[in-house]
């Protein structure tokens, strides 16, 4: 156990908590962008709407605890529990904000948990060397960033293909009207799937520091106070929006329809409840963007621009090693002191 004065474990709690709330800021344009899009809702009722249900994933997860993997995930499956310091988890969550920061300013729909994936492996990996990596984790959460969006893009177009066979009869008008309220539908659960699954990477990291520093002991668990409080927090950085990235994921990548946002925001958060069930803490961006893709591409192929979309791609590939690097540095940093 790493003995740490009281004032210092409160500060990091608050320094994790902030993480959360940027993770909201950052990806509020997730929840909202399909919506938004398609002028379903308005910017600032799309975002009080996404807020809510990021939130209202907190009583879902009371009632299925299962879904609470991706909080082990993230605490002991990627660095061993047993060699995680206060440092290192203030270096992971530094150079998991810096990059968020770096990518929010630029408008550029990373991933905030590939962020503190990266900043939790350089950080790990700076103080106990590569034998504290949990490879199979690792590995895992490696292979989610490929799939994701790529099975998103798929679902879409699949959920494309099948709606419009099954309202091949209707008229214009009423496939319209139905398609509003089916995309509010499957935006609300979007919005839930994507609380669900990030609020828990922040529950992960808070959950592992207090078992670190002696505050908690026994088997891994995710304390009841933990677990409202990050909910609470990526809720209110959903409410305080991203409206830069909103714009990308909304209208740059491609022209929505009710029926195409409906597609894209299903498809998206069959994907969100999956991964949160088999505890594989998959990037909400990613998913959203495959989705939306898919959603594009199943009109025509030149309904998407595909310049934006890889200059996305560049992102994520660039975003783990990037915020590895300033995560090592800050508990570099740490070091000194």
């Amino acid at each position: 156990m790493h003995e740490l004065a009281f004032p210092l474990l409160v500060g990091l709690i608050i320094i994790a908590l902030a993480f959360d709330f940027l993770n909201g800021l950052h990806d509020a344009a997730n929840s909202i962008a399909t919506v938004v899009a398609t002028r379903l809702l308005g910017p600032v009722q799309a975002v009080v709407f996404a807020a809510f249900f990021n939130f209202a994933a907190y009583f879902l997860s009371l009632a299925f605890p299962s879904l609470h993997k991706v909080a082990e995930t993230i605490g002991k499956g990627l660095i061993d529990q047993d060699v995680i310091t206060p440092a290192v988890v203030f270096g992971a969550l530094i150079g998991a904000m810096f990059w968020n920061v770096v990518t929010w300013l630029k408008g550029i729909p990373s991933s905030s948990s590939h962020a503190l994936v990266g900043g939790l492996v350089g950080a790990g990996v700076a103080h106990a060397g590569l034998t504290g990596v949990q490879w199979t984790g690792l590995n895992k959460t490696l292979i989610a960033i490929v799939l994701s969006p790529t099975i998103g893009m798929l679902l879409a177009m699949l959920i494309m293909l099948a709606t419009s066979w099954m309202l091949k009869d209707a008229t214009a008008r009423t496939a319209e009207r139905s398609f509003r309220v089916l995309h509010l539908i499957s935006s609300a659960t979007y919005s839930v799937g994507h609380g669900l699954n990030d609020a828990q990477k922040t529950m992960g990291i808070i959950t592992v520091l207090l078992y670190s520093t002696g505050y908690l002991t026994g088997d891994f668990e995710v304390p009841h106070w933990v677990a409202i409080s990050c909910y609470i927090a990526i809720g209110l950085g959903t409410l305080s929006g991203g409206w830069r990235i909103i714009e990308t994921m909304g209208s740059r990548i491609t022209k929505l329809s009710q029926h195409q946002g409906f597609s894209a925001s299903l498809g998206g958060s069959v994907m969100l409840f999956s991964a949160s069930s088999l505890g594989i803490p998959v990037s909400t961006t990613h998913t959203i963007t495959g989705c939306i893709i898919g959603a594009g591409t199943a009109r025509r192929a030149s309904a998407v621009r595909w310049g934006v979309a890889r200059s996305v791609i560049t992102a994520w590939v660039i975003t783990i090693p990037a915020s590895a690097a300033v995560g090592a540095l800050f508990y570099s940093l740490t070091l000194l002191f």
